[in-house]
């Protein structure tokens, strides 16, 4: 009998310090999934989405679990270790893994083929560390794999500032009137490494509830002496300046204007609506481009609120034509109480790219049920109905020109 109850103590043992350490673990995420159909398509199609908006306009399922757990602090000296992993599928059926669907039977070059119907990615894996550096213990030094400081705007998902990845850096330096970044993230074009030199002086106080941010990006084309010879990645270093103001108390809401100027292939992201990452090493055209970006939530009264984007941008080529965008986008919601709310959502935008003119507008409504009434309050749980409208191409999947989606989805994060 004593045999069995010491057994039992070390079970319960186990599992009271077991039950410790994941207390201590830190658990974020975030998640959007549902079903959908459309009038021509079958399964509900995406139409761009960064352009027209995306409440309604998804048909992916994706998620990012991300734990993180201090696993030092003494003497003012912290380290912290962060990880996120991410799937992404369609959605379509109940077990979805990568080369989760095989033929068994061989091909006629005798291999077995497999569909791989989810993508898996490792997102961060990093050390941040605080309190090294005894002048400034804000200071934060760290290295690994990370979102880096990512500007996006929500409710079209564009990132217009997102230069992640693998890299190290110092960050919240202070310094003057601002916090001082500095880091350096690898972000290899096929074979050719290239790394993205990151410097960005922050909050920067100009008047009550405004602050300016500034950034500048530069692209470190890194070839080889073999790559030199064979005329690879022989491109022009890329770079991109950003400032951004950001005002805390507009129509009871927050607003944040953009100004980015960029060279080469930075520069052709611009009107490619790029993040300012991935620098192409074989870029060589005299790309300049810049852009104007308007975003913001505001609150005109207790029971509306409405997120909105207007974005211009422009690219110059030495050897083709001129690439031109404009887009703009509101989402207003309406609060019946405060788990019940109204969306609507619409969007345009007008396009055009060697010499070639899109145009295209939605306009979603969605009845949802949130955790709270505020604009970014999550879980949100949305039944919609969208309409797409191609005015040039005839492009949204197999329709001509216009498109329906009817569907439920829940987004979340934690």
């Amino acid at each position: 009998m004593k045999k069995h109850t010491l057994k039992l103590t070390g079970v319960i043992s186990t599992m009271m310090v077991s039950t410790s350490v994941v207390a201590e673990v830190d658990f974020h995420g975030y998640m959007r999934a549902g079903i959908g159909i459309s009038g021509d398509n079958g399964q509900q199609v995406r139409y761009e989405s960064n352009k027209v908006g995306r409440l309604g306009n998804e048909d992916d399922l994706y998620a990012e679990v991300q734990l993180g757990k201090e696993v030092y602090n003494q003497n003012g000296k912290s380290f912290y270790v962060d990880s996120m992993a991410a799937w992404l599928s369609d959605g379509s059926n109940d077990f979805e893994g990568t080369n989760t669907s095989c033929e068994l039977e061989p091909d006629a070059d005798g291999g077995i083929s497999c569909d791989n119907d989810a993508q898996f990615a490792i997102r961060q894996f990093n050390v941040q560390t605080e309190g090294l550096i005894a002048r400034d213990p804000g200071a934060v030094i760290w290295a690994g794999k990370r979102y880096y400081q990512r500007h996006d705007i929500h409710i079209t998902d564009f990132y217009y500032w997102d230069t992640s990845g693998s890299g190290a850096g110092v960050e919240n330096i202070s310094a003057g009137a601002g916090k001082l970044s500095l880091a350096a993230l690898r972000q290899d074009d096929g074979d050719v490494n290239v790394n993205n030199l990151d410097i960005r002086y922050a909050e920067i106080g100009l008047w009550d509830g405004a602050n300016l941010e500034l950034g500048f990006n530069y692209g470190f084309i890194n070839e080889t002496d073999s790559q030199k010879d064979e005329g690879l990645g022989v491109g022009e270093d890329p770079l991109m300046v950003t400032a951004e103001l950001t005002m805390d108390d507009v129509v009871g809401g927050l607003n944040k204007v953009i100004l980015q100027y960029a060279t080469e292939s930075f520069g052709e992201q611009m009107a490619g609506l790029g993040a300012g990452n991935s620098p192409d090493a074989n870029s060589d055209d005299g790309v300049d481009g810049y852009r104007i970006i308007n975003w913001g939530v505001m609150a005109p009264s207790d029971t509306w609120e409405i997120g909105y984007q207007l974005v211009y941008a422009r690219s110059t080529f030495d050897s083709q034509d001129d690439h031109d965008i404009f887009s703009i986008v509101a989402r207003p919601m309406y609060k019946w109480n405060e788990y019940n709310r109204t969306v609507f959502e619409a969007g345009w935008f007008t396009e055009e790219k060697d010499n070639v003119d899109s145009s295209a507008s939605k306009f979603t409504i969605a009845q949802a049920w949130s955790a709270g009434s505020s604009f970014w309050a999550r879980p949100e749980l949305r039944v919609y109905a969208s309409y797409i409208e191609d005015y040039e191409d005839n492009s949204i999947g197999e329709a001509d020109d216009s498109e329906y989606n009817l569907g439920v989805q829940v987004e979340a994060w934690w």
